[in-house]
């Protein structure tokens, strides 16, 4: 497997791994039909222009790929509260790479993205009921600072818990 830089021609692929990881891993906390009308046709244009507008290193969007293409993605930049911080927005992969070490080189590569980028500390949102996603970070050294902020995606309320990960000297990466 290979983390690379992504590219706006990778747009579609990381709009197919955004709405398949979605509509696997939110299937049954985020309403079905929100789900449903997930479409990476639609996305792609986002992806594109969200790539394209990367400033890096203190911002970008980093793809892993194998032979078959891009199979997860992670995209980061300045925290909204604080430019010195960095902030995951999004950590992705496809349902079928989930359990084989894709997404850890991913946080791994995008850890090392931020402390290159001389971020000191790194924070992401996730949803409370997505144990998954919450075991992954907790097991790649996030902890929750005990900030919730409500999300309504799709109509539903949902609670977004706030993690935080040390960067530089003394980090775990």
């Amino acid at each position: 497997m290979r983390i690379r830089q992504a590219w706006p021609e990778d747009a579609a692929a990381v709009a197919r791994v955004y709405v398949c990881s979605w509509q696997s891993a939110f299937a049954g906390v985020v309403p079905q039909p929100y789900l449903d009308a997930m479409d990476p046709d639609r996305e792609e244009p986002g992806w594109r222009r969200r790539i394209a507008e990367t400033r890096w290193p203190s911002s970008g969007v980093l793809v892993a790929e194998r032979k078959a293409g891009v199979v997860g993605f992670a995209s980061f930049g300045p925290a909204d509260e604080d430019p010195a911080v960095a902030e995951i927005g999004t950590l992705y992969a496809l349902p079928e790479v989930w359990g084989t070490g894709a997404g850890s080189r991913l946080m791994v590569a995008t850890l090392a993205a931020l402390g290159h980028a001389a971020y000191r500390r790194a924070t992401l949102w996730v949803l409370e009921d997505n144990v998954r996603a919450r075991r992954f970070y907790e097991g790649s050294g996030w902890g929750a600072d005990g900030t919730a902020v409500e999300d309504t995606t799709g109509g539903a309320s949902l609670n977004k818990l706030r993690y935080r990960h040390p960067l530089g000297q003394g980090s775990p990466v």
